[in-house]
């Protein structure tokens, strides 16, 4: 036995306006999006440091070129480069690691020093400590220079 049919309701269309409004936040929504993409990345930042494989596949790239000056695919370089990786040992690879290890702690300071150089250059005013640090000192002293016990 079949159930009744069921007629299909026409659908209201929507309003001009209320499209409007939509394609309105739509590209609200992606300018956002794209302004805090480029507002997050700062040329003048430091780059990050290589990681280990990416320190080998410095080295292994010459090596490769050497070994095969014809071949100038760089997917040829990567799957020969990634194939010698997965066989190296790790005590092979604690070079390579230890290497990494030294550009990132580098790279760390890096940061440090422009983070300074950040808040530095945003905060020109001095630190309200040294105002009443001078001023403590003035209190202490007396004309002739010898500190006055309180």
């Amino acid at each position: 036995m079949r159930g009744p049919r069921v007629v299909a309701v026409a659908q209201k269309k929507p309003n001009s306006e209320i499209l409007k409004k939509r394609q309105a936040e739509n590209k609200t929504t992606k300018e956002k999006a794209s302004k805090k993409t480029a507002a997050s990345k700062d040329s003048n930042a430091p780059k990050r440091p290589p990681t280990a494989f990416f320190v080998f596949m410095e080295e292994f790239r010459k090596s490769f070129k050497e070994s095969c000056p014809d071949n100038k695919s760089v997917s040829a370089v990567g799957k020969a480069g990634g194939e010698k990786w997965k066989s190296l040992s790790e005590d092979e690879k604690a070079s390579y690691i230890k290497i990494a290890g030294q550009r990132k702690a580098d790279y760390e300071k890096a940061c440090e020093a422009y983070q300074k150089k950040l808040n530095g250059d945003s905060v020109n005013e001095k630190p309200e400590n040294s105002e009443k640090s001078e001023k403590s000192t003035s209190e202490v002293h007396d004309e002739d220079g010898q500190e006055v016990s309180s």
